[in-house]
């Protein structure tokens, strides 16, 4: 059953949408067939239409039907943003369809076709259903009620001047009014939501990416925090370093263990901000699972009695839970989510269960979608087992029912004794200002002694050089603050 039942499965919100509307508009081909193409061959109070007559009514019912579904096909891929708006072809189905009305009014006075039921549901079928399609291209609803007029007049002006009678002509324009008017409020509605579900699915696509890059600008901004200052001394350094190796002065050693010994520290340094901006607090990630979640509108159910966990297990379920809800939005097309906190004897126990799942081929293409964020170790479900590995956790992913996927993650807690309270997550390091001081202090006395051969002018460009390094790293820096702000 899962697999006759994939194809509408696998796809997206939108993308069912889009389906149910394109075949709704598809079935009117088989409908028009039933309600126009067989009267023609019925027994009538004038007398019955001729073999001839009865199956070129048929055909061009057919030929109608065909034109009207081609058209509706072409305005939903406008509605979607797939081709430009079928102007061309709306004006020629248009057109065909008040030529053959007026051809077969010709008919109709000339006796060929002898049922004045027969014609009248013939030429004002064919315009309502014409009017169904050409109101998919129509964009405010002025033009559609304009079209509805307009398809009136066309369809009971000619009745009236063929000499078919003026109840006859009055009565056709009154039915396609009253027709006219829901069929257009059918389609219009049809195409609005189809445009609106459209622009949600993009608007989340394009959500999911400004938050990665806002999470990008945050790091960068930290990083060059931290590793602004120590790059400028670093380069003050290498450069002083390289002037006393020309001269052959025995200083340049030891310049360069100093750059060394920057570079090591710029090290750690970097670690220490990896650190801090990967480290997550449990109930900080809760809410904001919760709060994410809700505003792509998935449903997410949370159930999690506070719990007396150490930092360090705190830390690495609140990973699980960011990791988790990261992969939810991405992956799949879920409408729920349920987040349950258990504590058992001795470990303490983290479920995140979704229903958007796809159809994979065994438990390892089920894991593989929570993995696809990344291929390296620290991110995806690598990453989550290694967190959880440092706290001797373990971690079960894989599909629970048809379309739903369940991470579990299983984490033992401390003898008594050990047990923490709940943490602050940690903020990335920063540089410790005046570090650098009197280590500056003393590059510039070895630069002024490097460069007295060269002269004082040389002396102040490098000087300023360098102080206008620091402070345009400095207004940058500023910059993307406010910028992510």
């Amino acid at each position: 059953m899962s697999r006759l039942t994939g194809w509408w499965s696998r796809r997206s919100s939108a993308g069912k949408v889009e389906l149910y509307t394109r075949w709704t508009f598809h079935l009117f081909v088989p409908i028009e067939l039933f309600l126009l193409g067989g009267s023609p061959f019925s027994r009538g109070e004038h007398g019955s239409f001729s073999t001839e007559a009865a199956v070129g009514l048929l055909l061009w019912v057919g030929v109608h039907s065909v034109l009207c579904a081609f058209l509706a096909s072409r305005a939903l891929d406008h509605a979607t943003g797939k081709r430009e708006r079928p102007v061309r072809l709306a004006a020629a189905v248009v057109g065909t369809t008040f030529c053959a009305d007026l051809f077969l009014n010709l008919l109709w006075v000339g006796g060929v076709l002898p049922d004045p039921g027969v014609n009248v549901s013939v030429i004002a079928g064919t315009s309502i259903f014409t009017l169904c399609a050409v109101v998919l291209c129509l964009g405010p609803v002025r033009h559609m009620a304009y079209a509805v007029l307009g398809a009136a007049f066309v369809t009971g002006v000619p009745m009236a001047v063929a000499g078919n009678g003026l109840d006859v002509a009055a009565g056709s324009a009154v039915g396609i009014l009253v027709g006219g008017v829901f069929i257009s409020a059918t389609s219009g509605f049809s195409s609005w939501l189809l445009r609106i579900v459209q622009e949600l699915e993009r608007s989340r696509d394009l959500k999911a990416r400004l938050a990665v890059a806002e999470e990008r600008l945050r790091f960068g901004r930290d990083l060059h925090d931290v590793m602004g200052r120590n790059l400028s001394v670093i380069a003050l350094k290498s450069e002083l370093a390289v002037q006393l190796s020309r001269r052959g002065r025995p200083e340049a050693v030891d310049q360069m263990v100093e750059v060394q010994r920057i570079a090591q520290d710029s090290q750690r340094e970097v670690r220490e901000v990896v650190r801090g901006y990967r480290e997550a607090d449990l109930r900080v990630e809760l809410e904001g699972a919760r709060g994410v979640l809700g505003a792509a509108g998935i449903t997410c159910a949370v159930d999690a009695p506070a719990l007396d966990l150490p930092p360090e297990v705190q830390s690495a379920l609140g990973w699980v839970v960011r990791e988790t809800t990261t992969n939810v939005l991405r992956h799949g097309d879920a409408r729920r989510c349920a987040i349950v906190l258990r504590a058992e004897p001795g470990a303490v126990l983290l479920t995140v269960e979704n229903d958007g799942a796809e159809e994979r081929d065994g438990a390892a293409g089920a894991t593989a979608a929570l993995s696809r964020a990344g291929r390296g170790p620290g991110s995806g479900l690598a990453g989550l087992r290694e967190r959880l590995g440092a706290v001797d956790g373990t971690l079960d992913a894989g599909p629970s029912a048809p379309h739903s996927f369940r991470v579990t993650a299983r984490v033992p807690l401390p003898r008594a004794g050990r047990s923490g309270s709940a943490r602050t997550p940690a903020a990335p390091a920063r540089a410790v200002p005046g570090k650098y001081e009197e280590r500056e202090a003393y590059d510039l006395r070895d630069l002024r002694e490097a460069y007295e051969e060269r002269g004082p002018d040389e002396l102040r460009r490098t000087h300023e050089s360098h102080e206008s390094h620091e402070a345009r790293g400095s207004h940058e820096s500023h910059e993307r603050e406010g910028t992510v702000a």
